[in-house]
């Protein structure tokens, strides 16, 4: 794992950088800390080398807020931060969505809800069957579960043994319909480790993303958070 050359107190700056009316502050900022527990203590990914085949693939399903992402991404390495001003411009790389072949880092175009657990899954699958080490980690929000998708993917990688992929809730109350039960209860019913966390709590994030789950599981980790005001 690379440790990012920039410190968390840097990132409000960088997304102050990021201007415009499509920006969805909400929806990135309930992001802004799981993501960067991810890059900066969990992850082994390299901005020197981001198509490294060994390396760990994260896919942010929740892709319509993505400024909490290229932020983190700028933090990481990945992105100069000169780049964070051309956010969302008709020739910029960082549009208001992530697009995985413009964006230096990122492994999905994402922002169309519902498919990045779905394709996490395929990931995780493919890494297990050429052999490599990988972890694939999918963060998605609470809301898009209520797409009928997630509940199959779901069911796959529990009866798959996914033990190599996480799955990472944000969870800001924004669903319409919800999880009888709770999101840990219906993800654990179908085989998966799972953990209720604070999402803005960095020590229990990474305890959460790396400790051992019990047997050959796919895990889950539900992130509560309230929207930071931006």
């Amino acid at each position: 794992m690379t440790t990012t050359r920039r410190p968390y107190d840097d990132l409000a700056g960088l997304m102050t950088r990021m201007t415009g009316d499509e920006k969805h502050d909400h929806s990135a900022t309930s992001t802004l800390d799981v993501l960067w527990v991810l890059y900066d203590r969990v992850l082994r990914i390299d901005p020197r080398a981001p198509d490294d085949p060994d390396r760990d693939r994260f896919l942010l399903s929740k892709g319509h807020g993505p400024m909490a992402y290229y932020a983190v991404l700028a933090a990481a390495g990945f992105l100069d931060d000169a780049q964070l001003d051309t956010f969302g411009e008709w020739d910029s790389r960082l549009g208001h969505h992530p697009d995985r072949v413009l964006v230096p880092g990122v492994e999905i175009g994402s922002g169309s809800l519902g498919h990045g657990l779905g394709l996490a899954v395929g990931t995780a699958l493919g890494l297990r069957a050429t052999g490599r080490d990988a972890r694939t980690v999918v963060l998605v929000g609470d809301a898009e579960l209520d797409e009928g998708s997630n509940i199959e993917a779901v069911q796959y990688a529990g009866r798959a043994g996914l033990d190599r992929l996480s799955a990472v809730v944000i969870d800001n109350a924004s669903a319409s319909q919800g999880w009888p039960g709770g999101i840990a209860a219906r993800f654990a019913v179908e085989g998966w480790s799972t953990t209720d966390v604070d999402g803005r709590d960095h020590d229990a994030l990474y305890r959460a993303f790396t400790s051992d789950p019990p047997g050959d599981r796919p895990h889950a980790v539900v992130a509560h958070v309230e929207p930071k005001e931006s």
